[in-house]
């Protein structure tokens, strides 16, 4: 594969079945509808790595572990085991707020575009069921890194959830203020201008995937690293102290 995609989408697994990157925030998986000719991450790879087959998708603005199939029996076998739930997806989200409990489940059924803004709204009448499994990973002061698992696919299922519980993923706009994390005003030399928000969009990243492999039927898991400005903003939180 040639060094530019490499250099912009970092490959995390490739063979004749999958390819499996780590997509950087900022970029579509598939054209946007309103702007069919604009940049996104499958026409990006396909220039290098030939015809693909989306499996899923991650949010424009969501970083993360991203799989897709290299034919078209590869596609149907990860389809099946995404229909079957037998993939297990993990993701890491920086929210605002400090909730009392260390873990928890989130059952609440939702209803895609459902309101004016087309957000997933909560619906206990006409909603499809999704859960959505909570842990604690790190307190910062007041934002909560949680890892988040999915246990179903809905459209916007992680960041409706959390809204739903009070605590909305930092700099999401849809689903709460919009928010980013800003360097705090006593950190910055005196008289100098405010500095470049830390982390300015949707503070969700795809951590890890685990699937079976079509053709060996091997059980791999991905992991993808932080990008910088989530990493940057995590690291800054944590040289804060648990309560500044």
């Amino acid at each position: 594969m040639g060094g530019e995609v490499r250099s912009s989408i970092p490959i995390l697994w490739s063979d004749a079945a999958l390819l499996v990157v780590n997509k950087p925030a900022g970029l579509p998986t598939l054209p946007d509808g309103y702007h069919p000719d604009s940049p996104c991450l499958v026409r990006t790879l396909e220039s290098s790595c030939g015809r693909l087959w989306v499996v899923h998708r991650l949010d424009r603005y969501t970083s993360g572990v991203l799989v897709l199939a290299r034919s078209p029996e590869a596609h149907r076998a990860l389809n099946m085991q995404f229909d079957r739930r037998q993939i297990v997806k993990v993701y890491h989200a920086l929210v605002v707020g400090a909730p009392s409990w260390a873990e928890r489940t989130v059952s609440l059924r939702l209803r895609a575009d459902g309101d004016r803004k087309h957000r997933t709204v909560v619906d206990a009448r006409r909603g499809k069921p999704a859960v959505t499994r909570l842990r604690v990973l790190e307190r910062l002061g007041r934002y909560t890194l949680l890892e988040a698992r999915p246990e179903t696919g809905r459209t916007h299922q992680i960041r409706a959830h959390l809204a739903a519980v009070g605590l909305p993923i930092v700099a999401d706009a849809l689903y709460g203020d919009g928010a980013p994390v800003v360097l705090p005003e006593r950190d910055r030399a005196d008289g100098s201008p405010p500095a470049e928000p830390l982390l300015a969009r949707l503070g969700l990243h795809a951590w890890s995937l685990t699937l079976q492999h079509p053709w060996t039927q091997e059980t791999l898991r991905f992991e993808a690293p932080y990008p910088e400005d989530m990493a940057a903003a995590l690291n800054h939180l944590r040289s804060q102290g648990p309560e500044k």
